[in-house]
């Protein structure tokens, strides 16, 4: 019998079928991977360098690209960007259905200085000045809408100035701009100290809040906190030496996680470090403090975190006086100082005894 006549006929459909099948299975691969829906943002607040880390630290955000923004030049470098018109930007990938563009608004408007139209910080001129530039009407609205509320606030006392602009090509920045706070923490630590923005923003912001939009962000941890509050806390950032709250305090009390209100610390195992951070000998409550291994800053340190607020406190030293022998160097920014007299007032009567 001759197979190949019987099996002629079917052949054309054989080979349809086959030839469909890589395509179907693509299409079926291609739903299953789908990348899910991303939006959009870019902002101007001066050094870009500056503006990464907020906003990569946000739930949702799912990149932060440094570059230049808003000039007339093509390809700009950052040796001639400037010349071309342009400003430092950042571009934010983000999924709207985990974060809004509100809360972008909110995290733009608490790293800047909105009321200067000169630059940012120590930084002059108009490659620094702030701007926020929209893709399309609807954040054109929240944009304008959220410029109008801060002004309304009364949190700056001076004209809100940042312009609102149709988005502008972006170009990126090199490879050596991206995640610069990552990848030489050192220096930019030491610039973003002494470029005056993180002292300007505390004073700024300290117990002020605004809503953003129609959203409700007085629950935010962003409106809780002061900026240094949330950035020690949340950004696992340091407060500056010998300039914070509680590095030479002495009253008799407890402190607790600034977030969750858990107790930490006694003023019973503080003591004088000399490194000008408030220091401990042992926790108040040692089933609150969690300890994680930190290798940043090219060294082998022990973090320590509350558990319930999850919050960045400090590190842990081998280098402490006795009887422990240990050294908790904790950030004031994460903590709230609750004098013994008041103990009992604020819940915490359980430690009265140990100031009696």
């Amino acid at each position: 019998m001759n197979h190949s006549i019987l099996l002629s006929p079917l052949l054309p459909l054989a080979f349809t079928v086959l030839a469909a099948l890589p395509a179907l299975a693509a299409g079926s691969d291609t739903q299953a991977t789908d990348p899910q829906p991303t939006e959009k943002a870019l902002f101007a607040g001066g050094c870009f360098w500056c503006m990464e880390k907020p906003f990569e630290s946000l739930d949702g955000v799912v990149s932060v690209t440094s570059g230049y923004a808003g000039g007339s030049s093509e390809k700009p470098t950052y040796d001639d960007y400037s010349a071309g018109g342009h400003i430092e930007v950042v571009e934010i990938v983000y999924d709207p259905r985990r974060v809004s563009y509100a809360t972008l608004l909110d995290t733009f408007w608490r790293q800047i200085d909105p009321t200067d139209d000169g630059g940012q910080f120590v930084d002059r001129g108009h490659a620094y000045t702030s701007a926020i530039f929209y893709h399309d009407d609807r954040q054109k609205q929240l944009a304008e809408q959220s410029k109008r509320q801060l002004a309304e606030s009364g949190i700056f006392s001076r004209p809100i100035v940042t312009p609102i602009l149709p988005a502008a090509k972006f170009w990126p920045a090199e490879d050596y701009h991206q995640d610069y706070y990552r990848k030489n923490p050192l220096r930019y630590a030491y610039y973003r100290n002494g470029s005056g923005r993180d002292r300007f923003l505390e004073n700024a912001w300290q117990g002020k809040t605004y809503t953003v939009g129609q959203e409700t962000v007085s629950v935010d941890l962003r409106q809780k906190l002061t900026p240094l509050q949330y950035r020690v806390t949340q950004e696992d950032d340091t407060e500056p030496p010998f300039d914070n709250a509680y590095w030479d305090h002495k009253e008799a009390g407890i402190y607790v996680d600034i977030v969750s209100g858990e107790p930490l610390f006694s003023s019973l195992d503080k003591f004088d470090s000399g490194t000008g951070w408030p220091s401990f000998t042992k926790p108040l409550v040692a089933e609150n403090i969690v300890e994680k291994s930190d290798n940043s800053l090219f060294m082998k340190r022990t973090e320590v975190r509350s558990r319930k607020g999850n919050s960045h406190l400090g590190h842990v030293f081998d280098d402490g006086p006795p009887p422990t022998g240990l050294r908790y160097c904790i950030n004031s920014a994460s903590l709230r100082f609750v004098p013994a007299g008041q103990l009992a007032a604020e819940g915490y009567a359980g430690f009265e005894g140990l100031f009696k």
